[in-house]
C-alpha cells in the first residue's frame, strides 16, 4: 500500500494535464459526427503576386524535396500553415495546393511559368481548428505529413495524449481495486463497459 498514495497523486496530476487535450478531441468529434461546424461563411481575400521566384528544382523535385522548395516560396510569399497535398499540372507548369492551419485554410496556385501566384484566404474558425486538430496529422499523405513545425508538436503532444491515458486507464483500475468497498460497483461498470463496446463492435463487423 506505500505505492498508493504516489500514484494516487499521478493518476490525479496526469488527469488534470490531459484534461484540455480530451476536451479539443472530445468536442471535435461531435462536429465531425454531425458535419456541422458553427462559424459565419465568408468568401476568401485573395491576392495576386506576380515577380514570383522559384527554386530551379521545384518541377523535377519529389517528396519532401519538393517540399521544401514549395515551403521556400510559400514562406516568401507569407503563407503559413502545413501543405496538404500538391497537384502539378505539367502542361500549364502550375502548382495547386491547400495551406491549412487551425482555423485558417488557404488555397495556393503557383505558375512557374508566369511566375504568379494566386492566393485565397479563408478564415474557418475555432471549431474547424478543433477538427483540424482532431484529423491531424492522421493516416493521409504520411510522404509528406508534418511538414510545418506546429503539426510535428501537434504529432507529439497527441502520442504523448494516449500513453498518459492508457497509464491513467491502468493506475485508476488498480486504485480501484485496492478499494474494496466500491469493488462491486467497480465490477458492474467494467462488465456494462465491455458489453457496450462489444455490442458496438459486432454492429460494426456484422
Amino acid at each position: 500500500m506505500s505505492a498508493y498514495p504516489t500514484l494516487r497523486n499521478l493518476h490525479l496530476n496526469v488527469g488534470l494535464f490531459l484534461s484540455p487535450f480530451i476536451v479539443i478531441f472530445s468536442v471535435s468529434v461531435f462536429f465531425l459526427v454531425h458535419s456541422w461546424i458553427p462559424g459565419a461563411k465568408q468568401a476568401p481575400a485573395t491576392r495576386i503576386v506576380t515577380d514570383v521566384v522559384f527554386p530551379e528544382n521545384v518541377e523535377s523535385a519529389k517528396g519532401h524535396e519538393q517540399i521544401a522548395a514549395l515551403r521556400s516560396v510559400l514562406d516568401r510569399l507569407n503563407v503559413r500553415g502545413e501543405i496538404g497535398f500538391v497537384r502539378y499540372i505539367p502542361r500549364d507548369r502550375r502548382f495547386v495546393l491547400p495551406v491549412t492551419q487551425p482555423g485558417r485554410q488557404t488555397a495556393v496556385e503557383l505558375n512557374v511559368g508566369a511566375r504568379t501566384a494566386s492566393i485565397a484566404t479563408n478564415a474557418t474558425g475555432i471549431a474547424d481548428a478543433m477538427v483540424y486538430l482532431h484529423k491531424m496529422p492522421g493516416p493521409h499523405n504520411v510522404a509528406i505529413r508534418g511538414n510545418t513545425f506546429h503539426v510535428q508538436v501537434w504529432r507529439w503532444l497527441a502520442d504523448a495524449t494516449v500513453y498518459l491515458l492508457l497509464f491513467v486507464s491502468v493506475s485508476g483500475i488498480y486504485l480501484w481495486a485496492v478499494l474494496k468497498a466500491d469493488r462491486r460497483v467497480g465490477l458492474s461498470l467494467l462488465a456494462a463497459g465491455a458489453l457496450s463496446f462489444g455490442g458496438l463492435i459486432y454492429a460494426l463487423i456484422a
